[in-house]
């Protein structure tokens, strides 16, 4: 099963339309046309990451088929922490997202 093919099954199973999944995750439905059809070899991970937030899914079955579908509750938060910044960060310029990305780097290496 292609990740697609997976896309399609979770989305079903959760009820939800391809335009409703588009607005939550803030992308165009063509996007999630487009990943469903598998017309795109290698999604976006920030894409990804609200995609499994909003169906609550386990990232590693949607892009490799691994695990079970579902995620387990404790990783669910991670999950929404992701699609927040996610979210925040598309109303950024360009400019903007790479001067937080390098912050985001920068604390990561001070943490170490």
């Amino acid at each position: 099963m292609s990740i697609g093919q997976r896309l399609k099954e979770a989305r079903k199973s959760r009820k939800i339309s391809q335009d409703i999944l588009a607005e939550k995750i803030g992308a165009s439905r063509g996007v999630i046309t487009n990943i469903e059809h598998d017309k795109i070899a290698k999604p976006q991970p920030m894409v990804i990451n609200a995609i499994c937030n909003v169906l609550e899914i386990n990232k590693e079955w949607l892009l490799d088929g691994l695990g079970p579908m579902n995620v387990p509750a404790d990783k669910n938060q991670d999950t929404q922490i992701l699609s927040e910044i996610y979210e925040q960060a598309q109303k950024l310029s360009e400019e903007e997202q790479l001067f937080i990305l390098d912050m985001i780097k920068s604390y990561t290496k001070h943490i170490k």
